[in-house]
């Protein structure tokens, strides 16, 4: 199981600082940044330990099975975000 980063994210970095495997995308030098929505994190990397969680400034990372109903698409908007790259 892994998180996800559903509606309202800041892109303020505080997720991706935390992270223990670097899963969280896109980074701040990467270029695609600038344009991004959202950060996302990638499932394959991401080994369920929670900690973006408690540092997510508006508190909307999830663990994929207590992802609210109304915010289910970012399931699908998370996982599609590295099956383009």
């Amino acid at each position: 199981m892994a998180y996800v980063i559903t509606e309202g994210c800041t892109k303020d970095g505080a997720c991706v600082d935390a992270c223990p495997v670097d899963c969280i995308h896109p980074k701040k030098d990467d270029p695609a940044f600038e344009q991004a929505e959202m950060l996302h994190i990638n499932p394959e990397e991401c080994i369920d330990c929670a900690a973006c969680v408690p540092v997510c400034p508006v508190s909307i990372i999830y663990a994929l099975d207590e992802v609210p109903e109304p915010m289910k698409q970012y399931v699908e908007r998370n996982a599609a975000y590295f099956m383009a790259k």
